[in-house]
This record gives structure tokens, sequence and C-alpha cells, in this order.
């Protein structure tokens, strides 16, 4: 399973933009294969690594991966120089964490992205292009599937889906086809659905995309995980558990993703949020972070040729006032 999982995307930037403190308390939200929290746990002597992440296969490998750079926790409770893997949504992260006595810490890293491992195993069912069934569940204890929403949807339930979560212009035209599809039976693998949405589109726009389906699969991706229920307010939630000079790094993948970063940093770095119109400011804000990152930190040249998934990526990172 090691090998499977991917590298860990602007693995320097992030390190770099944390700035480790070897005591420090470290929050790595979505865990992976341990890529970025293994650099974290190098820099840390005294200090305490908590790892979340909803798939079981991705706490196993990372506790196996950590136990030969920090210790692991066994009792659940967070504790100097020890690493504690938590198989949870991130999104449960405050409460959870606040549960186990840390009301702050010194960095929080959120990668957005699906690991290369999810993608790269057909049986999860996240690429259009290998034959799996059609799952996509980043959780495998939970009930929703993608072969759930695509046979059970409307059409006009999946054209909202196709076109809120994916951006898909043919959003309609796609739907239809699938409603006209799963007449003849249920769609059950990811290149039924992939065929099914090739020939809903124009040829040129097959061609000129290098992957008909990615809209879509994101899109019902983001169904099937949440991935955008909630992200804006455990956000907000987990910014302020930072302790003044704290970093928190979000690397995103998709321009929704990267939308919901950029504007909860604008709004807790502004100081007055009045409208423009009021002659004095009333509503006494008081700006929270500061941001490090103007523009989002994309893939070097360098990156880019050894890793081809990091180039959608974005990195933004603010600092805790």
């Amino acid at each position: 399973m090691e090998n499977t999982y991917h590298i860990p995307v602007l693995l320097n930037e992030v390190i770099s933009g944390l700035e480790i403190k070897p005591n420090g308390i470290y929050v790595d939200l979505t865990l992976g294969g341990a890529g970025h929290s293994s650099e974290i746990a190098k820099k840390l002597s005294n200090g305490i690594l908590i790892g979340f992440d909803k798939d079981l296969e991705a706490i196993l490998e990372s506790t196996k991966k950590l136990s030969k750079i920090i210790k692991i926790s066994k009792d659940g409770i967070p504790k100097a120089g020890e690493a504690l893997l938590i198989n949870k949504d991130f999104k449960l992260a405050p409460e959870i964490l606040k549960s186990l006595g840390i009301e702050s810490v010194d960095g929080i890293l959120i990668d957005l992205g699906v690991s290369s491992h999810q993608i790269d195993t057909p049986s999860r069912g996240f690429s259009f292009k290998s034959s799996g069934d059609l799952d996509m569940r980043m959780d495998q204890s939970q009930s929703l599937t993608a072969k759930k929403l695509v046979n059970e949807l409307s059409e006009e339930q999946l054209k909202k889906i196709f076109w809120e979560f994916g951006e898909e212009e043919f959003a309609s035209k796609i739907a239809k086809n699938i409603v006209k599809e799963r007449q003849n039976g249920p769609i059950e693998t990811t290149l039924q659905l992939n065929e099914i949405v090739e020939n809903a589109l124009p040829k040129k726009v097959v061609f000129s995309r290098g992957g008909a389906a990615k809209k879509v699969f994101q899109a019902l991706r983001i169904a099937v995980n949440g991935e955008l229920d909630n992200l804006k307010e455990t956000l907000e939630n987990l910014i302020e558990m930072l302790k003044p000079g704290g970093k928190i790094c979000i690397i995103s993948f998709h321009s929704l993703e990267d939308r919901i970063v950029k504007s909860v940093f604008k709004e807790k770095s502004l100081g007055c949020v009045c409208p423009p119109s009021f002659p004095k400011c009333v509503c006494n804000h008081i700006p929270s972070i500061k941001i490090i990152t103007k523009k989002p930190i994309v893939a070097s040249e360098q990156e880019l040729k050894q890793n081809s998934r990091s180039a959608s990526a974005k990195l933004r990172i603010a600092e805790k006032i």
C-alpha cells in the first residue's frame, strides 16, 4: 500500500509556511499517506502531532509510516513527543480537539485533494480512467455512494449537482443522458458512466478536455463526501483555535474550495466590514489573521515534472494575530 500513496503536494512550501516549533502542537486534518505529517514529525522533539482522516486505509498507512519517526499514542490521549491519529472527518476536529483538552494549536494543515492512493485504486471508483465500482466514498463505512446518486436522483437533481459542484456547462444534457441510459439497467461502473458522459458531449469537447467526465466525477465525489458542507464554518472555527503567531496552510484543488478559503481568509483579515455607505464604523470587527500569501502558491516547474497532479494545487497561508 505504501508506494501507492501520493507524493505530498507543495511539501517544502507547506513546511516552510508552518514554521514548525519543536515543542509545538500541529494538526494535519487530511493525513492521506502522511506525506506532509512525516516531515512535520521530523521537526518535533517534544511537540504533539494530531492527524485526522475519515479514510481508515489512510489511518493505517499513516500509522505505519509515522511510527518510524514518532511514537504513536496508544491511549487516545495527546502527549508531548507523540502523534495521535484519529479516524474522523476533519470537520469534527474543533469539537474533538477541545474534548481532548486542546484549546489552541501552533499550526494547522488541510490538503483538500483526493489522495493518489484513492484515485489509483479502481475499486474505490474515483477515476474515470479505470474500471471500478461507482463508489467514491472516502469513508467506506457510509452508505451513500456515487452509484446511488447516479441511479436514484432525478434529472433535475443530477443537473444541479453537475453544475454546482462540477461547474459543468453541459450538465443538463449529461443528466438527461444518464436518466435515459439507466432505463436499460443500473449504471454501476466508472467506465459506464464515463461513456455516457462522453456520448453527451460534442466530440471537440471530448478531445479537448483531457478527460471528458472529469467535472462530473468531481461533482459526484463532492456530493458523496459532503466536501463543501460546513467547510466555511469549520475553517472559521479552526482559525479561532490557532495561537497568536500560529499558521494555517490550506491546499485546494478546484475553484469551489479555493473561493471558500479565500473568502474566509479575507473576512478574518479585515478590520471594518461595514457597508461602504456607512459614514462611520459600527461593526467593531477586529481582524484575527494576517494573510501571508497575497496570491496562492502554486507548484514549481520542477514539481510539475515530478508530480503532474500538483498542477491544480493552490496553497494559501495565514497567520493568527
